[in-house]
Protein backbone atom coordinates (compact mmCIF):
# COMPACT_ATOMS: atom_id res chain seq x y z
CA UNK A 1 0.00 0.00 0.00
CA UNK A 2 1.16 3.65 -0.97
CA UNK A 3 1.70 5.51 2.46
CA UNK A 4 0.80 9.58 2.48
CA UNK A 5 3.85 11.53 2.97
CA UNK A 6 4.84 11.95 6.35
CA UNK A 7 3.02 8.98 7.95
CA UNK A 8 3.96 6.60 10.40
CA UNK A 9 4.84 3.14 10.09
CA UNK A 10 2.57 1.26 11.85
CA UNK A 11 2.81 -2.07 13.63
CA UNK A 12 0.85 -4.82 13.07
CA UNK A 13 -2.44 -4.99 15.17
CA UNK A 14 -2.92 -7.18 18.27
CA UNK A 15 -6.22 -9.17 17.60
CA UNK A 16 -5.89 -9.32 21.44
CA UNK A 17 -6.20 -5.82 21.92
CA UNK A 18 -8.94 -5.07 18.67
CA UNK A 19 -11.23 -7.64 20.49
CA UNK A 20 -10.43 -6.04 24.02
CA UNK A 21 -11.43 -2.51 23.06
CA UNK A 22 -14.58 -3.74 21.45
CA UNK A 23 -15.22 -5.54 24.53
CA UNK A 24 -14.63 -2.45 26.60
CA UNK A 25 -16.70 -0.36 24.43
CA UNK A 26 -19.62 -2.86 25.07
CA UNK A 27 -19.42 -2.56 28.62
CA UNK A 28 -19.01 0.95 28.96
CA UNK A 29 -22.28 1.31 26.86
CA UNK A 30 -23.89 -1.36 29.13
CA UNK A 31 -23.38 0.83 32.79
CA UNK A 32 -26.38 2.52 33.40
CA UNK A 33 -25.62 6.14 32.86
CA UNK A 34 -29.34 7.12 32.48
CA UNK A 35 -29.12 6.84 29.04
CA UNK A 36 -30.32 10.30 27.79
CA UNK A 37 -30.90 11.12 23.32
CA UNK A 38 -27.40 12.79 22.97
CA UNK A 39 -25.41 10.39 24.59
CA UNK A 40 -22.50 8.98 21.91
CA UNK A 41 -22.41 5.16 21.46
CA UNK A 42 -19.26 4.62 22.17
CA UNK A 43 -19.73 0.57 20.35
CA UNK A 44 -20.36 2.16 16.92
CA UNK A 45 -17.83 4.25 17.72
CA UNK A 46 -14.97 1.41 18.14
CA UNK A 47 -16.90 -0.36 15.31
CA UNK A 48 -15.83 1.72 12.79
CA UNK A 49 -12.64 2.78 13.89
CA UNK A 50 -11.95 -1.32 13.47
CA UNK A 51 -13.48 -1.62 10.54
CA UNK A 52 -11.40 1.16 8.50
CA UNK A 53 -8.54 0.17 10.00
CA UNK A 54 -8.55 -3.51 10.02
CA UNK A 55 -11.82 -4.73 7.66
CA UNK A 56 -10.26 -8.00 7.74
CA UNK A 57 -10.72 -8.86 11.24
CA UNK A 58 -13.56 -6.82 12.05
CA UNK A 59 -16.49 -6.37 9.64
CA UNK A 60 -20.08 -6.84 8.81
CA UNK A 61 -20.64 -10.30 11.02
CA UNK A 62 -18.76 -8.68 13.97
CA UNK A 63 -20.59 -5.53 13.76
CA UNK A 64 -24.19 -7.63 13.50
CA UNK A 65 -23.50 -9.56 16.74
CA UNK A 66 -22.63 -7.07 18.92
CA UNK A 67 -25.60 -5.13 17.75
CA UNK A 68 -27.65 -8.30 18.84
CA UNK A 69 -25.65 -8.04 22.30
CA UNK A 70 -26.51 -4.34 22.91
CA UNK A 71 -30.53 -5.26 21.75
CA UNK A 72 -30.26 -8.48 24.09
CA UNK A 73 -29.06 -5.80 27.04
CA UNK A 74 -31.73 -2.52 26.35
CA UNK A 75 -34.47 -5.23 26.02
CA UNK A 76 -35.75 -3.30 22.98
CA UNK A 77 -36.62 -4.06 19.73
CA UNK A 78 -34.34 -7.33 18.53
CA UNK A 79 -32.44 -6.32 16.23
CA UNK A 80 -32.38 -2.22 15.90
CA UNK A 81 -28.85 -1.80 16.94
CA UNK A 82 -28.02 -4.84 14.55
CA UNK A 83 -29.20 -3.24 11.93
CA UNK A 84 -27.80 -0.43 12.49
CA UNK A 85 -24.17 -1.03 13.07
CA UNK A 86 -24.21 -3.92 10.19
CA UNK A 87 -25.06 -0.78 8.42
CA UNK A 88 -22.57 1.19 9.85
CA UNK A 89 -19.65 -1.59 9.35
CA UNK A 90 -20.66 -1.98 6.06
CA UNK A 91 -20.54 1.82 4.65
CA UNK A 92 -17.17 2.18 6.85
CA UNK A 93 -15.23 -0.75 4.94
CA UNK A 94 -16.79 0.68 1.68
CA UNK A 95 -15.26 3.52 2.61
CA UNK A 96 -12.25 2.84 4.60
CA UNK A 97 -9.55 2.77 1.79
CA UNK A 98 -10.02 6.37 0.95
CA UNK A 99 -10.59 7.63 4.28
CA UNK A 100 -7.19 6.85 5.15
CA UNK A 101 -5.73 8.97 2.95
CA UNK A 102 -7.12 12.16 5.02
CA UNK A 103 -5.46 13.28 8.02
CA UNK A 104 -7.66 12.45 11.40
CA UNK A 105 -9.56 15.60 11.38
CA UNK A 106 -11.07 15.27 7.88
CA UNK A 107 -11.38 11.95 8.81
CA UNK A 108 -14.09 12.88 11.52
CA UNK A 109 -16.06 15.01 9.24
CA UNK A 110 -16.47 11.93 6.79
CA UNK A 111 -17.71 9.91 9.04
CA UNK A 112 -19.85 12.22 10.46
CA UNK A 113 -22.79 10.76 7.86
CA UNK A 114 -21.69 7.22 8.69
CA UNK A 115 -22.93 7.75 12.58
CA UNK A 116 -25.83 10.62 11.50
CA UNK A 117 -27.18 7.54 9.25
CA UNK A 118 -26.96 4.84 11.91
CA UNK A 119 -28.75 7.19 14.38
CA UNK A 120 -31.92 7.82 11.63
CA UNK A 121 -31.97 3.39 11.17
CA UNK A 122 -32.29 3.43 15.10
CA UNK A 123 -34.75 5.94 15.14
CA UNK A 124 -37.05 4.55 12.57
CA UNK A 125 -37.03 1.09 13.69
CA UNK A 126 -38.02 2.80 17.73
CA UNK A 127 -40.79 4.95 16.09
CA UNK A 128 -42.14 2.06 13.50
CA UNK A 129 -42.40 -0.31 16.69
CA UNK A 130 -44.66 2.36 18.49
CA UNK A 131 -41.90 4.18 20.62
CA UNK A 132 -41.56 7.78 21.70
CA UNK A 133 -39.74 10.22 19.58
CA UNK A 134 -36.94 11.04 22.26
CA UNK A 135 -36.29 14.85 20.88
CA UNK A 136 -34.92 17.17 18.51
CA UNK A 137 -31.16 16.68 20.91
CA UNK A 138 -30.90 13.52 19.36
CA UNK A 139 -29.13 14.99 16.01
CA UNK A 140 -25.97 15.62 19.02
CA UNK A 141 -25.11 12.05 19.37
CA UNK A 142 -24.06 11.79 16.02
CA UNK A 143 -21.88 14.84 16.57
CA UNK A 144 -20.29 14.26 19.47
CA UNK A 145 -19.08 10.67 18.57
CA UNK A 146 -17.73 12.37 14.64
CA UNK A 147 -15.93 14.71 17.60
CA UNK A 148 -14.30 11.86 19.42
CA UNK A 149 -13.18 10.15 16.74
CA UNK A 150 -9.71 11.94 16.96
CA UNK A 151 -9.63 10.87 20.47
CA UNK A 152 -10.46 7.04 19.55
CA UNK A 153 -7.59 7.50 16.88
CA UNK A 154 -5.01 8.27 19.31
CA UNK A 155 -5.83 5.57 21.82
CA UNK A 156 -6.80 3.29 19.63
CA UNK A 157 -3.33 3.37 17.38
CA UNK A 158 -1.19 4.05 20.43
CA UNK A 159 -0.03 0.33 20.69
CA UNK A 160 0.66 0.57 16.85
CA UNK A 161 2.80 3.16 16.83
CA UNK A 162 6.66 2.85 16.09
CA UNK A 163 9.26 4.31 17.45
CA UNK A 164 10.62 6.60 15.42
CA UNK A 165 14.76 6.03 15.57
CA UNK A 166 15.78 4.85 12.21
CA UNK A 167 19.44 4.79 11.39
CA UNK A 168 21.89 3.31 8.40
CA UNK A 169 21.07 -0.22 9.03
CA UNK A 170 17.57 -0.01 9.87
CA UNK A 171 15.42 2.26 7.65
CA UNK A 172 12.01 1.85 8.78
Amino acid sequence: MIMRPGQQLLLPANPLFIWSSLLVALLVNMLPLGRVAWMPDLLALVLVFWSVHQPLRVGIVTAFVFGLAMDVHQAGLLGQHALAYTTLSYFAITIHRRLLWFSVPSQAVQVLPLFAAAHAIELALRLLAGGIFPGPEIALAPVIESLLWPVVSVLLLAPQRRAPDPDENRPL
